[in-house]
């Protein structure tokens, strides 16, 4: 089966394998097919019980599959009549693995090979397990969360477009934004600002230092019917910005901020979220008016947090309820309401 015609492909490139490297036995055949025919029946069972709940809520985008079952490695993740497929790599399991459980599942769930998008996830020394960034290729299309509607990519970035195990997180910062001025640091393509605006938030900043997730964050409030002038866009490293913020002495009521695990500053060498979220989280606190609110998110899966290490009014660990029913991985993030 050539899986790189037949379906979508989105890779991260491996490291370079030396021949002694090489498994001498890959997954047999017989093992794949048994694979393919567990996998199967998991994700049907799976897309019974979800589908009709959240068809309900008008939920077009969340995750089927998990490593459900321990030897197939894979997640799968459903977006209105599509799969993203992901496989955690091992070398045993060959190239064909993973085609083959695309085949299995779009069997099992009337899906075309056209709407099958296939990922390799690898965790490198130094980085967290997380997908690198490609260039837009892919064609757009609309999915929606309850009343927002969100732009997705599924081929052209590892990373769609949206995180949808925030999706309950959304709801919160929705529920509180109402006359607030809100601070969307690593904005990605600005669902959460979106939901602000929605909620009423008064004023919005939706800060990345991607020119193309601003766009497409502005294509999303578009998409939302989004439009006040004290809505604004940011292209700006987020600790510059702040920095640009405490100088000119604005202050902000709510803010998310969820950075990434591993990234270069400008000047100062690697941001590592281990090391470095207090000094950030106090940079965010100078930008905020007292009895403000913060929300800060991680994905990373080894996070040692010192939030005790802050002078603040109250902190509070949300990540049991932010986490959507549909995630096995009841870690896929964590998430904090810090008080001021």
């Amino acid at each position: 089966m050539d899986g790189g015609r037949r379906f979508g492909w989105i890779e991260e490139a491996p490291a370079p394998l030396l021949i002694m490297d090489i498994p001498k036995h890959y997954v047999t055949a017989e093992k794949t097919e048994h694979h393919a025919e567990i996998f199967a029946n998991r994700l049907k069972n799976r897309y019974r019980h979800l589908s009709r709940k959240f068809r309900k809520q008008y939920i077009d985008a969340f995750r089927l599959y998990d490593r459900d079952i321990p030897e197939v490695r894979a997640v799968v993740d459903w977006y209105q009549g599509h799969l993203v497929i992901g496989e955690y790599v091992r070398l045993q399991t060959g190239p064909e693995w993973l085609p083959r459980m695309a085949q299995a599942a779009g069997e099992a769930l009337n899906v075309p090979p056209e709407k099958i998008f296939l990922k390799r996830r690898q965790t490198r020394s130094g980085r967290d397990e997380r997908y690198t960034r490609t260039e837009v290729k892919g064609k757009r299309f609309v999915v929606s969360e309850r009343d927002l509607r969100f732009w997705v990519n599924l081929d052209g970035f590892l990373d769609t477009g949206l995180f949808s195990d925030h999706r309950n997180t959304r709801v919160l910062v929705r529920e509180m934004a109402k006359g607030r001025d809100f601070l969307n640091l690593y904005a990605y393509t600005g669902s959460f600002s979106a939901a602000a605006a929605l909620g009423g938030a008064r004023s919005i900043a939706t800060v990345d230092r991607s020119a193309t997730y601003i766009n497409w964050a502005k294509d999303n409030f578009k998409l939302n019917a989004i439009h006040n002038r004290a809505y604004e866009f940011v292209r700006s490293d987020a600790e510059e910005y702040l920095e640009s913020l405490r100088k000119r002495k604005r202050k902000f009521t709510l803010a998310f901020v969820d950075p990434p695990s591993f990234s270069q500053r400008r000047g100062t060498g690697l941001f590592n979220i281990n090391s470095h979220h207090t000094e950030l989280l106090e940079k965010v606190f100078a930008v905020m008016a007292k009895g403000s609110t913060v929300f800060f998110s991680t994905n990373h899966q080894r996070f040692d947090p010192k939030l005790n290490r802050l002078k603040v009014k109250a902190i509070k660990e949300l990540t049991p309820q932010t986490i959507p029913e549909d995630y096995r991985n009841k870690l896929i993030h964590r998430c904090w309401q810090i008080d001021l």
